[in-house]
């Protein structure tokens, strides 16, 4: 005679959780360079603490586009650090490494900045890269914060140095950066113009502030940004698109401007006479990036982050925009969709049950 068990799969999943945990291994995504399919849910090591660093129980995580572009093998991660992918996670704090400070303590719920590692059960993080979870906010909330809104404010106010009454030209208005980007650019007073690729897209990023919106498929975006500004120009533009939008930015930028690039999704050759345009306008143009950023960098616009723009996330002001939540074992499922580029806000990956209950 056979019996058969109906065993809960919550606790089948718990058990094989812990047993994972104690062979010193955990669930992480994996891949083989490619597509979307080609990803998968494997076993690794639990990762082994350095000087300053903590271990993260992970609840959640979330991708970027530099996940889907490191997975193409066109964006490795920097020399030492995890080469699963992940630039951001939230959780709690489970351990210390050597040298660790006294600022955290066991147990934290806490928003991790990553140079990788972060779609997996545990992640290792230095100290300086911690962020307190804001509070009521649930950790696939929180999940939307870490990478996205640190580079829309390093963009808006380490780089580009914005100011009051300043008007921001915002390329993909829809995506994780651009509704985090609207959103501080009103926080600082400024007037957000953006550009997307749908009206729903737009719509959103007027919902969140922007004072205009211009559907990239539809025409010349500098034409209505002209129109908008009276010809002035945008004092800043947030460019992650480079190349194909380059005849336009010249365009739209004001005299004396500022043109940060921090993505090249539209190509990365200008085969155009660039400088005599830049000193015509006097245009200053600079490139940035996040994830190769030392750490000195890193732990400054934390601090200037949590301290200038965290607490708008209690009172409501500021709010994550999340697109979708897929369960860490559907990461295919997740590139893909930002890969079609219709998702508005983030894709966030849920790693472990909210409250806390798959420890039984």
């Amino acid at each position: 005679m056979v019996f058969r068990l109906n065993v809960p799969c919550k606790i089948i999943c718990w058990c094989r959780r812990m047993l994972s945990q104690m062979a010193g291994t955990m669930r992480a995504v994996q891949f083989q360079t490619g597509g979307p399919e080609k990803m998968k849910i494997g076993e690794v090591p639990i990762p082994v603490l350095r000087k300053k660093e903590i271990l993260i129980k992970v609840y959640a995580s979330a991708i970027n586009r530099a996940d889907t572009l490191q997975r193409k093998g066109a964006y490795p991660p920097p020399a030492g650090e995890s080469d699963i992918l992940g630039l951001e996670a939230v959780g709690t704090v489970d351990k210390f490494g050597p040298d660790c400070s006294q600022k955290w303590k066991i147990g934290d719920r806490v928003m991790a900045l990553l140079a990788g590692g972060g779609n997996a059960e545990f992640v290792a993080c230095r100290e300086e890269c911690l962020m307190p979870i804001p509070k009521k906010m649930s950790f696939t909330t929180a999940a939307a914060i870490p990478e996205v809104w640190l580079t829309a404010y390093q963009l808006l106010h380490t780089v580009g140095g914005v100011k009051s009454g300043d008007s921001v030209l915002i390329h993909a208005g829809g995506s994780g950066v651009g509704t985090a980007a609207t959103q501080l650019s009103i926080l600082a007073n400024a007037k957000p113009i953006v550009t997307a690729g749908s009206t729903e897209k737009i719509n959103m990023a007027k919902s969140l502030g922007a004072v205009a919106g211009f559907n990239y498929k539809e025409g010349d975006f500098s034409v209505g940004v002209k129109q908008h500004t009276k010809d002035a120009g945008v004092n800043l533009i947030l460019d992650c698109i480079g190349e194909s939008f380059y005849n336009q930015n010249i365009e739209s930028i004001a005299n004396d401007g500022t043109w940060v690039v921090y993505g090249l999704l539209g190509g990365g050759k200008i085969n155009a006479d660039l400088l005599s345009k830049l000193l015509r306008k006097r245009i200053t143009i600079t490139g940035t990036t996040l994830r190769v950023r030392p750490i000195e960098y890193k732990e400054s616009l934390v601090q200037n982050f949590t301290q200038n723009a965290l607490p708008y996330f209690e009172s409501g002001k500021l709010k994550p925009i999340i697109d979708k939540i897929f369960p860490l074992e559907q990461i295919g499922n997740a590139h893909q969709l930002m890969e079609e580029n219709k998702n508005t806000g983030k894709i966030v990956l849920k790693v472990r049950e909210e409250d806390g209950k798959d420890e039984l």
